[in-house]
């Protein structure tokens, strides 16, 4: 690890040290009242006893299967609308309108029209998920396609390349940084659907948990919840930045929306 590397993270340990002795001193000295603000050691308890029991590691598992549900279905729906429009500047004109007057609309206010049309299962929340991923991985790999040289494409054409191979070799890896930009935007944005998503008529989830702790005002479990949600946010933007630095080392640094 470089010098400038082991800075970086000594300095982020130091804020977070920093971080938890003011929440500590707050909290044990009352300077904020324990019902609203428990100490760390209290909510490391709880969060210890919640995953001993297996109630957390069970709320655990049914939202990252909603998240990579719905993430990989928005994906899958994205990516292709977006090269779609890419190479069909009359799809665009068609269909823009409307999807960027959905793109104006909340995934949570679109819940009680999703509740109807899908009832209160899975299927509901997934969609929710599926709102929420769709316009930063659209958005960003349309971006993507726009910045491509049409020179290169020129060329590809004039070399009797099938429109096929110029998506594939010439179109795709100049959209590649943003696309990848986008799936990172989108994969935080499918953890903040996920609460509103599990609101409603949920009996499992982080979500579920949150809410269910909130009316029975254990503090201690919400700020158990928001960390799960956080650190596996985390978790997953960093599986995907080591998984760009192993197999496309190439588009690090194109790739990072902050540094890491």
């Amino acid at each position: 690890m470089s010098i400038s590397g082991l800075s970086k993270r000594l300095g982020a340990i130091c804020v977070i040290a920093a971080l938890a002795a003011a929440w500590w001193q707050a909290s044990a000295r009352g300077l904020v009242s324990t019902f609203l603000l428990p100490t760390p050691h209290t909510v490391a308890l709880t969060g210890w006893e919640l995953l001993s029991d297996g109630t957390l590691g069970g709320h655990i598992a049914v939202s990252v299967v909603r998240i990579i549900a719905g993430y990989l279905i928005a994906t899958a729906l994205a990516l292709p609308v977006a090269f779609l429009f890419g190479i069909s500047p009359a799809a665009q004109r068609a269909f823009e309108p409307v999807l960027e007057f959905l793109r104006q609309v909340p995934p949570l206010a679109m819940m009680p029209l999703l509740i109807l049309w899908l009832g209160i299962g899975e299927t509901q929340k997934i969609g929710i998920i599926v709102l929420a991923c769709f316009f930063p991985i659209f958005l960003g790999a349309l971006g993507g396609i726009a910045q491509c040289d049409q020179k290169l494409v020129e060329v590809g054409r004039a070399c009797a390349l099938p429109q096929g191979a110029i998506l594939r070799r010439i179109v795709l890896p100049a959209a590649l940084p943003s696309i990848v930009i986008g799936l990172r935007i989108a994969l935080g944005q499918g953890w903040r659907a996920l609460v509103g998503a599990e609101l409603v008529a949920s009996a499992a989830g982080l979500g579920y948990m949150i809410v269910d702790a909130e009316q029975l005002a254990r503090t201690d479990i919400i700020i158990v919840g928001i960390f799960v949600i956080g650190g596996l946010g985390l978790l997953a933007d960093f599986g995907i930045r080591r998984l760009i630095a192993r197999t496309a080392p190439w588009l690090r640094q194109r790739t990072e929306i902050t540094h890491a």
